[in-house]
């Protein structure tokens, strides 16, 4: 089956040029669900800089891609390769910590805000410390202040919890973002906070990519610069 892109801007996304090299690339993938196929025979690269959108309709399988790119969900069959090599041949967890799936309804642990992030730093595969003056500055971009960090988990919104999640995975310095509907908690003042703290991440590393979904069309509008239409593939 055929699959289908479309493009906004340069063919190849900004910024992009032959001689540069996929950071995150997929190759025949396929999902069947039932007798059914999500899709069939799915290729495509996320290059350095580019903002791309996932888009299609309820049941396309937007989230199961995003799962299966960081192995939540076994593949039925293809291969994703992350910065050239087939992640199968690679360490999942040290993986995931440099491309890290975003769900839209994220889990946290028992504790404040700020036990969450320092958290993560305790798991195996990370050998950074807490930065607390790096959380700040992006509570900053958010237009939040350091209360925040003590808020308890139990008591966060659905927004706020989205925030936590993003916070959480912007301070291990990914170089791959899968944000599945990040935003679909927020008001519209936090969500332009929160789509300017994911621009300025990608502004601090020409070697970062994001791989996003909204079910709002303005939203892939602003903060994309071409889309992969699950809609016509199956």
């Amino acid at each position: 089956m055929s699959w289908t892109i479309w493009w906004r801007g340069n063919a190849l996304g900004p910024q992009y040029s032959a001689m540069e090299h996929p950071i995150l690339s997929a190759s025949g993938l396929r999902r069947q669900l039932g007798d059914r196929w999500l899709w069939n025979d799915l290729s495509f690269a996320l290059c350095p800089q580019e903002r791309v959108g996932l888009i299609g309709p309820s049941g396309s399988g937007k989230t199961l891609l995003l799962r299966a790119l960081v192995l939540l969900d076994p593949l039925q069959h293809g291969e994703v390769s992350f910065q050239g090599h087939c992640i199968k041949n690679q360490s999942i967890t040290q993986y995931r910590t440099q491309v890290i799936y975003l769900p839209q309804r994220p889990a946290a642990f028992d504790g404040t805000v700020e036990d969450n992030l320092k958290r993560v730093f305790t798991l195996a595969a990370q050998t950074g410390t807490y930065r607390r003056s790096l959380i700040e500055r992006y509570l900053s971009a958010l237009n939040r202040t350091p209360d925040f960090l003590d808020q308890s988990v139990r008591r966060l919104s659905g927004g706020e919890s989205q925030i936590l999640a993003l916070l959480r995975a912007l301070q291990l310095q990914p170089k791959v973002l899968l944000l599945d509907e990040p935003t679909a908690s927020l008001d519209p003042d936090s969500t332009q906070q929160m789509e300017g703290l994911v621009d300025q991440w990608m502004s601090e590393d020409s070697q970062r990519a994001c791989l996003w979904t909204s079910h709002d069309p303005q939203q892939i509008r602003r903060v994309t610069n071409r889309q992969i239409n699950l809609g016509g593939i199956g």
